[in-house]
């Protein structure tokens, strides 16, 4: 699929994290649709587990668009080489697999109709599921806004490049200050900020914080125990705030563009970066984690429909406990089996998200 020798394993290490925080993340939500959250079970473990769930795993995405500027900014690269090289990495798996789910959503309810995702079986039915799921309004593809999102990061990104090469570091941190105080005002807050600052409104501001946090020599960022630190407070901190108003928002959620989001993403990403424990996993283990990076947006793309079928087909409601680790099984090991299988195929391996 890939030369191991040319890759990076922290960024590995990066990427097999952040698609585990999007399966957490979303398995979450769908256990919160199951056991519909009040004021009274908020309290109990499995409340106390969400409300944690729901805050911290959205480092996910965060963890993914750092990436994409920590490897791609800086380069020597043009506009037409960089665009035809990366749109159709995205592209084709994004099409395939909306084809795939289209064919799936109507096989399981015409065989199953209990489940109901589709209502009409005729030629202009179907291609009206396509194209929903293409627009992320099918059943389980509204998480396929992270494809138009990347679409419009890497057009923009040959604008950011140029400018990237010939600036200093002190340079970007003039564009992440003021990038933090859009993150403050609209995603913290939630106020408009006064001053029209939209150019610098995420995620490019995440690509370019991945760049920076690379390539930084600043102490802060290069430490282990601030990166701890930098985790630690801003989780504790969504924590409590999610209990303090608990009487008014079940389920309570940071934006992921959030400042203190954002300061968990920077711990994550600067501790995988100083961790010295990443030399010393076994090689076996080593092996798995780049297998995941590698089929990470597969993944991406095939997780949650395959958490919904799983999910509407065998009616879970077992406890807490099993329902979530059948979906996590499904939408993670199951997930990541299929695209390593499909990966060995030499016809599909660029339409199924392999990198």
């Amino acid at each position: 699929m890939t030369n191991a020798s040319k890759r990076i394993f922290y960024f590995d290490a990066l990427r097999a994290f952040a698609i585990l925080c999007v399966v957490l993340l979303h398995v979450t939500g769908h256990l919160g649709e199951m056991m519909s959250y009040d004021i009274h079970t908020i309290y109990s473990f499995s409340g106390f587990y969400e409300t944690f769930a729901n805050n911290f795993f959205r480092i996910g995405v965060d963890l993914f668009l750092m990436l994409s500027g920590a490897l791609l900014l800086g380069r020597d690269w043009d506009i037409k080489g960089f665009l035809s090289k990366r749109i159709p990495r995205i592209v084709k798996p994004f099409v395939f697999w909306s084809a795939v789910f289209t064919v799936l959503l109507v096989a399981a309810s015409y065989f199953i109709p209990s489940v109901g995702f589709v209502k009409s079986f005729g030629i202009m039915g179907i291609l009206r599921v396509f194209w929903n799921t293409l627009m992320c309004k099918a059943p389980g593809s509204a998480v396929y806004w992270f494809f138009w999102m990347m679409l419009g990061v890497y057009l923009t990104m040959p604008i950011f490049n140029k400018w990237i090469k010939h600036a200093e570091l002190s340079e970007l941190e003039y564009f992440l200050a003021i990038w933090v105080i859009t993150t403050l005002f609209d995603y913290t807050l939630m106020i408009e900020c006064p001053v029209k600052l939209s150019y610098f409104i995420s995620p490019m501001g995440l690509v370019v914080l991945g760049y920076y946090l690379r390539y930084t020599e600043r102490k802060v960022f290069n430490s282990r125990w601030i990166s701890w630190i930098l985790i630690l407070l801003p989780s504790i901190a969504m924590l409590a705030y999610s209990y303090m108003v608990v009487g008014t928002s079940i389920l309570f959620e940071f934006h992921r563009y959030s400042i203190l989001v954002i300061i968990v993403a920077i711990g994550v990403f600067c501790l995988f970066k100083t961790s010295t424990a990443l030399n010393s996993i076994p090689k076996s283990a080593k092996g798995i984690i780049t297998s995941i990076s590698i089929c990470s947006y597969g993944m991406y793309l095939i997780h949650s429909q395959m958490i919904m079928v799983v999910r509407k087909i065998l009616h879970l409601s077992f406890n807490f406990t099993i329902d979530y680790l059948i979906l996590f099984l499904t939408g993670f090991v199951l997930s990541w089996i299929i695209i390593y299988i499909l990966a060995k195929m030499p016809i599909l391996d660029e339409f199924i998200g392999v990198k």
